[in-house]
C-alpha cells in the first residue's frame, strides 16, 4: 500500500446539498422504492461514519499520552475507514499482522500473499495437535478480522503444519524375543 493520501478539503455544507440534490431526483423519478432505498443508504453510512467518529473521540479520551494512534490503529472499526480512505499510516503486511495478533488463539502464520488473487496463505501451528477441524475456524476468524485491518485479502487459505516426527516408544523385549 502506498503511503497515506491527504484528505481533500471536502465543504460540508455543498456535500449535505447535494445529498439532498440526488435524494430529491430519485423522488421526483417516481419510484418510490428507489427513492427509500437510497435515504436507508444515506442513513446507514451516516451511521456507520458517526460509530466511527464516536469511537475516535472515545479511544483519543482514554488513549495513554504517549502514543494515541496505537488505541486508533487497534480498533477494528476505525482501522477500517482509515483503510477504506486509504489513509491507514500502516503497510499491508503490518495491518495483516496486526490482524492476526486480534485471533492469536488460532496460531496463525503468514506463508504467503498472491497480490494478484488476494489470497493470503496461512499455517496453523497446531497446539494440541488434534487437527480437529480448527482449520475452519481459524479461517472465518482470520477472515472477519482481516475484513477490518485488510480488505485487499479476498481469499484466506489456512494450511495446517505438518505433524513432527512419530513418537516411536522403545520397551524391553518381550520374553524369549531375543
Amino acid at each position: 500500500m502506498s503511503a497515506p493520501t491527504a484528505a481533500r478539503p471536502v465543504d460540508a455544507e455543498q456535500t449535505g446539498r447535494r445529498v439532498e440534490e440526488v435524494l430529491d431526483r430519485l423522488a421526483a423519478s417516481g419510484d418510490p422504492a428507489a427513492a427509500e432505498a437510497a435515504e436507508e443508504l444515506v442513513r446507514s453510512l451516516m451511521d456507520f461514519y458517526g460509530a466511527g467518529l464516536a469511537r475516535v473521540l472515545h479511544l483519543l479520551s482514554g488513549a495513554p499520552d504517549g502514543d494515541p494512534s496505537a488505541a486508533l490503529l487497534g480498533d477494528e472499526l476505525v482501522a477500517g475507514l482509515l483503510v477504506l480512505h486509504d489513509l491507514h499510516p500502516e503497510d499491508r503486511d503490518t495491518r495483516i499482522a496486526r490482524a492476526l495478533d486480534s485471533v492469536r488463539e488460532h496460531a496463525l502464520d503468514v506463508v504467503d500473499f498472491d497480490e494478484e488473487s488476494g489470497t493470503l496463505t496461512l499455517r496453523a501451528r497446531e497446539a494440541g495437535g488434534c487437527g480437529c477441524g480448527s482449520g475452519e475456524s481459524a479461517r472465518e476468524a482470520a477472515r472477519a478480522a482481516l475484513a477490518c485491518f485488510a480488505p485487499e485479502v479476498g481469499a484466506v487459505d489456512v494450511q495446517t503444519a505438518p505433524a513432527g516426527p512419530t513418537l516411536l516408544q522403545i520397551g524391553t523385549a518381550p520374553t524369549g524375543a531375543r
